[in-house]
């Protein structure tokens, strides 16, 4: 029978591959032709996902972090459930934040802004898996470890679907001029920068 830490080890691999918007952001290319409109826009969503990008950071460490051999049923479920609150708030705010800019100045007014909505619509998407799998780590028995690890298994294999789908409309967003005014931005470079710029979290 497999035990918690092993199962959690997992829950940290899938993890790895789910901070969506961080990849999505490291993408770009960057270049110099863009207009004045589409800098600003891309200034404003740069600056507003920067703080979502290293909260989603800390939160995939604080999962990592709980992969020790002493950790209890107990303190995985704690970490788990603050992590996966984390994400789901740091998505919501992201899609909030691309809605509030609106449709990128791209010259394709109609195109621009479908893929601003399906974008929003996405990153809304993603924060109610996050919001769902928090409800799962709590809902699960903490007194039963072998009962516990097999619902852990199952919140990592529903990572891993969310880790390799769900960032297809941002990356279509994020192309051609959207994606190099975006890259010529301060803020979207750090947020997709090393993992370890972001501040850990508490694990207890």
């Amino acid at each position: 029978m497999e035990g918690t830490n092993p199962v959690n080890k997992k829950l940290a691999a899938a993890l790895s591959g789910g901070a969506v918007l961080a990849m999505a952001l490291s993408a770009c290319s960057s270049g110099d032709d863009n207009s004045e409109k589409l800098d600003a826009w891309a200034k404003e969503v740069c600056s507003a996902v920067q703080p979502q990008a290293k909260k989603i950071e800390a939160a995939n460490t604080a999962i990592q972090k709980q992969t020790s051999d002493n950790s209890t049923p107990k303190d995985v479920q704690k970490t788990d459930s603050q992590a996966f609150q984390d994400m789901a708030e740091a998505y919501k705010a992201i899609g909030a934040a691309v809605q509030k800019a609106g449709a990128p100045d791209t010259g394709d007014a109609k195109n621009a802004e479908k893929k601003q909505q399906d974008a929003v619509k996405e990153l809304n998407t993603l924060a109610a898996s996050y919001a769902s799998l928090q409800k799962q780590v709590d809902d699960l028995n903490t007194k039963d470890q072998a009962k516990f690890a097999d619902g852990l298994k199952d919140i990592a294999t529903a990572l891993d679907k969310l880790s390799t789908s769900g960032n297809d409309a941002l990356r279509t967003l994020e192309e051609g001029d959207v994606g190099k005014a975006m890259a010529q931005q301060e803020s979207c470079k750090s947020a997709s920068g090393a993992p370890s710029a972001a501040p850990s979290a508490t694990t207890g």
